[in-house]
C-alpha cells in the first residue's frame, strides 16, 4: 500500500511541475514578443545558436539578441527566457522603450533598481558596496559625494596629468613606429588610459605604460579584467569553478594593493585634504575622522569601480576611433583640418602641448566639434554597455510602445545599447556605418537633416543613473586625439586590413571608406604605425 502511495505522490508532483513548467514557459509571458521556446530549455538553446553562429570575436551575447530580434521582424522588445540557468528577460530595441525605463517611477524615484545578480557577478572586480550595484537612497547618498569629483570645471584641472600620460603614449608610439612592428592597439591604450584614471583619482603612477619593466599591479589588474572580457554569457560561478577561484586570488592582490595607497594617503594627508574631490578622498567618505577597515573596504570598492569604467571605456572607443577614421580617410582628413586650424600647422605634439596648458586651453578643447562629433559617433557604434534593471510583480511598470502596451512586471529588463544605437528607424541607411557629420547636422539644425532623438544615443545611459564620469572620458579622448591624429597613419594588419590595387594603393568603397579583407569586429586590434 506504501509503494502505491509514493507512486501517486511522484504522478501528482511530476504533473505539478510539469503544468507549473508549461505556464511558465508558454504562458506567463506569452503577450511579449519572442520566438517559441524550448519546454526544457527555454531560449538557451536558440540563444546558443546565434552565438556561435555570430561574427567571430564580436560581443556575443548583444550580437545574438541582435539577430534574434531580427528573426523577429525587429519588435521594439522581446522576450528571452533564461531560466533555470538565468533571469527571464525583456530586450529593448527602441530608444522609446529605453526611455521609459529608466525614467524615474512612483515606487522608484531614483529610477528601476539594477538587476543585483549582474553586479555581484561583478564583485571581484568592483567590490559588494560599489556605487554601479547601489539602490535607493544609498546610490543617492555616493552619487551626491562623487558628483563634486566630476564637475566639469574641476575636471580640466587634470589636463597637465593627461597631457603628461599622453606623452608617454607618445614615446611608445614612436618605438613601435620605429621599428615597425604589430602591436595590439588595445593593450596600449588601455595601459594609456590606466595611467591616467589611477593619476586622477589617485594621484599614483603605477608606469603602466612602461615597456621595459612594468609594474605588477596594472598586470594583475588587467588579468582580473581578462576573465571577465572571456566571458560569452554570465554564469552561475559553480559553472566555472576554476575562474571563480583566479578571480578570488586576483582581486585579494589588487585590493592589498588600494589598501596601501588608501593607508599612505591617509598617513600623508593635510589639512587642505579634508576638502579635496579626488576620488580617492571622496572615497573616505565624509567626516572620517578614523581608518577603519570597513572605511578601507568601501573605499576600495569605489576604487576598484572608477578604475574598470574610467580606463576600459576609454581604451576601447580610442581603439575603435583610430581603427575607423584609419579607414574613413574624408572623416581623418577633416578632422586633421580642424586640428590645423585650431592649434595650426605646426603638429609637434609640444607644440599642441603649449596650447593646451596655455589659458585657451579649454576653450580650445571645446572648439573641437568635429573630433567630438567623431567620438560621439564611436561611442553610438561601439558602446562600453547597456544597462540591465529589474522589475517585481505588482510594480505597474507597463511600457507604450508602436505595437500596444506591454506589461514588464517581474522580469529583467535590459536596454540594449548596441541595438538601440544602429537602429535604422532612427539613422537610416547608415546605421552601421562611421559618419561622425550626422552629429554635426543634427546640432546644427540642418533643415535637410532627420533630427536624431536625444534618447536614441545612450552609452552612457541616461536618466537619473546615468555614467558619472562621462565628461572625463571625452576630455581624455579630445586630448589624446590633438596630440597624436597628425602625427601617425594607423595601418591594420590581419583581421580588417585594407584591400589594396596593383599600385598598392587601397581602395576606396562606394560609401568612400577603405575596403577592407574581412570584417572587424573585435577591440584586439594589431596594427602598425606610420609616421605621418
Amino acid at each position: 500500500m506504501l509503494w502505491l502511495l509514493v507512486v501517486c505522490a511522484v504522478v501528482l508532483l511530476t504533473l505539478y511541475c510539469y503544468t507549473k513548467l508549461q505556464y511558465k514557459r508558454f504562458c506567463q509571458y506569452a503577450s511579449l514578443p519572442q520566438v517559441t521556446p524550448s519546454l526544457a530549455l527555454g531560449h538557451l538553446k536558440i540563444v546558443d545558436h546565434f552565438i556561435r553562429t555570430g561574427k567571430p570575436n564580436g560581443h556575443p551575447v548583444d550580437l545574438a539578441f541582435q539577430a534574434l530580434n531580427e528573426a523577429l521582424g525587429r519588435p521594439p522588445l522581446m522576450f528571452v527566457d533564461f531560466r533555470p540557468v538565468g533571469p527571464a528577460m525583456v530586450i529593448v530595441r527602441s530608444h522609446e522603450v529605453a526611455e521609459q525605463v529608466c525614467k524615474t517611477h512612483r515606487q522608484f524615484p531614483h529610477s528601476l533598481p539594477k538587476v543585483p545578480h549582474v553586479y555581484s557577478h561583478l564583485a571581484h572586480v568592483t567590490g559588494p558596496t560599489s556605487i554601479l550595484g547601489a539602490d535607493g537612497d544609498k546610490w543617492k547618498q555616493l552619487r551626491r559625494r562623487f558628483n563634486a569629483g566630476f564637475a566639469p570645471q574641476y575636471l580640466i584641472t587634470f589636463l597637465p596629468q593627461i597631457i603628461e600620460k599622453s606623452f608617454t603614449f607618445l614615446r611608445n608610439l614612436d618605438h613601435f613606429a620605429a621599428t615597425g612592428c604589430s602591436f595590439p592597439l588595445l593593450s596600449v591604450t588601455g595601459n594609456l588610459t590606466f595611467d591616467i584614471i589611477t593619476s586622477v583619482t589617485m594621484d599614483v603612477d603605477f608606469g603602466a605604460q612602461d615597456l621595459n619593466q612594468r609594474n605588477e599591479f596594472p598586470r594583475i589588474y588587467n588579468e582580473l579584467c581578462e576573465t571577465y572580457a572571456k566571458e560569452q554569457m554570465d554564469l552561475p560561478w559553480f559553472f566555472t569553478p576554476f575562474t571563480e577561484w583566479k578571480r578570488r586570488r586576483l582581486a585579494k592582490r589588487v585590493k592589498k594593493t588600494l589598501t596601501s595607497v588608501i593607508r599612505d594617503a591617509w598617513a600623508n594627508r593635510k589639512e587642505q585634504d579634508a576638502k579635496s574631490r579626488t576620488i580617492l578622498f571622496l572615497s573616505l567618505g565624509d567626516n572620517v575622522t578614523t581608518l577603519t577597515q570597513r572605511v578601507i573596504d568601501e573605499a576600495c570598492d569605489q576604487l576598484n569601480t572608477f578604475l574598470l569604467a574610467g580606463h576600459d571605456t576609454s581604451s576601447i572607443m580610442l581603439s575603435w576611433l583610430f581603427y575607423e577614421l584609419s579607414r574613413t580617410p574624408h572623416a581623418m582628413a577633416a578632422l586633421r583640418n580642424e586640428l590645423d586650424n585650431l592649434f595650426g600647422s605646426d603638429t609637434n605634439p609640444s607644440v599642441v602641448r603649449e596650447k593646451l596648458l596655455s589659458g585657451k586651453g579649454q576653450d580650445l578643447l571645446n572648439r573641437m566639434t568635429y573630433t567630438a562629433a567623431a567620438i560621439k559617433e564611436i561611442l553610438r557604434l561601439w558602446p562600453p554597455a547597456g544597462t540591465a534593471r529589474i522589475t517585481k510583480p505588482g510594480a505597474g511598470l507597463k511600457v507604450q510602445t508602436s505595437m500596444g502596451e506591454y506589461n514588464l512586471e517581474g522580469v529583467n529588463v535590459y536596454n540594449c545599447a548596441f541595438m538601440i544605437q544602429r537602429d535604422p528607424e532612427v539613422y537610416g541607411e547608415t546605421a552601421n556605418d562611421f559618419v561622425p557629420e550626422r552629429w554635426l547636422r543634427n546640432e546644427n539644425g540642418d533643415p535637410g537633416a532627420e533630427p536624431i532623438p536625444s534618447s536614441a544615443w545612450r552609452p552612457f545611459e541616461r536618466g537619473p543613473r546615468n555614467c558619472i564620469g562621462q565628461e572625463m572620458a571625452f576630455l581624455e579622448a579630445r586630448v589624446v586625439i590633438a596630440l597624436t591624429a597628425r602625427r601617425y597613419d594607423f595601418v591594420k594588419n590581419g583581421l580588417g586590413e585594407f584591400e589594396f590595387d596593383s599600385a598598392g594603393r587601397p581602395i576606396l568603397d562606394e560609401k568612400n571608406r577603405y575596403k577592407v579583407e574581412s570584417e572587424v569586429y573585435p577591440v584586439s586590434l594589431h596594427v602598425r604605425l606610420r609616421l605621418s
